[in-house]
């Protein structure tokens, strides 16, 4: 049906075909080594040959354009602010507000410089209605994690029951201290955590075991000042000498 010259041209088809294509292939390997090293010669001379007329001068070109700012980078002297001014307004201490001056008795006045000159002074001061007994230079663990605050903040106690020396005490009328009558300021320094704890809880006829797990957190706290006004500042900030039942402290001689 088929000639002998057609049925030999149709088996020696696929060798052809295979041989054109991998010669096709290594053309196309030789055509694209060369093209590559046409183009790096092509580049190259175009380089060298955009400005042949232009002789080569150290003289710098006038700047047509703006430089570009560099970002600021904070050094360790900017970062520390020197004045209450360079202290976001988020981190200043709270004014207090008070409808009426502080009210002295003329005995608190007299005793007063007995209590500031003796040092060191200790405070009972107030946090979320827990007493903690403070002198300067203790280290504070909370047993919670304070919100919003970093290391490095200062905090203010401005509660507290009893503020006194080794010989004398300072105690309010009500239940707290007025805030006007001492400083007690605190630096946080760090953060605490407790060792992963696994509690293990079950129920009555039910064959599963529940695994709890809680790791606490605590804030720790160092003590930078505790200080007693004396009969000066309180005069001085408008305090108002008053008799002795009005009075807003009193200073006691322990025995």
């Amino acid at each position: 049906m088929f000639s002998r010259t057609t049925l030999a041209r149709a088996l020696a088809l696929p060798i052809e075909h295979t041989a054109a294509r991998s010669s096709i292939l290594a053309g196309a390997s030789n055509t694209t080594f060369r093209a590559c090293l046409h183009q790096a010669t092509t580049t190259s001379s175009t380089t060298t040959s955009s400005h042949p007329s232009a002789p080569l001068s150290a003289t710098p070109r006038a700047q047509t354009s703006n430089p570009l700012e560099q970002p600021h980078f904070l050094t360790p002297k900017n970062t520390i602010p020197e004045t209450r001014a360079d202290v976001p307004l988020n981190k200043q201490p709270v004014a207090p507000t008070f409808d009426a001056p502080l009210k002295v008795s003329q005995s608190l006045l007299d005793m007063l410089p007995y209590l500031t000159s003796q040092k060191p002074h200790y405070i009972t001061a107030h946090l979320h209605d827990r007493p903690y007994l403070l002198t300067e230079g203790d280290q504070l663990r909370l047993p919670f994690l304070m919100p919003k605050v970093k290391s490095g903040d200062i905090l203010r106690f401005n509660r507290a029951s009893v503020l006194g020396s080794r010989e004398f005490s300072l105690k309010g009328g009500e239940k707290y201290l007025d805030e006007r009558l001492f400083e007690c300021r605190l630096r946080v320094m760090g953060f605490e955590s407790e060792p992963l704890r696994i509690t293990e809880k079950t129920k009555r006829r039910r064959r599963h075991v529940q695994k709890v797990t809680s790791k606490h957190r605590y804030t720790i706290l160092r003590v930078m000042d505790v200080k007693v006004k004396t009969a000066e500042e309180l005069l001085e900030e408008g305090a108002v000498v008053v008799q002795s039942a009005d009075s807003a402290a009193n200073v006691e001689l322990k025995e």
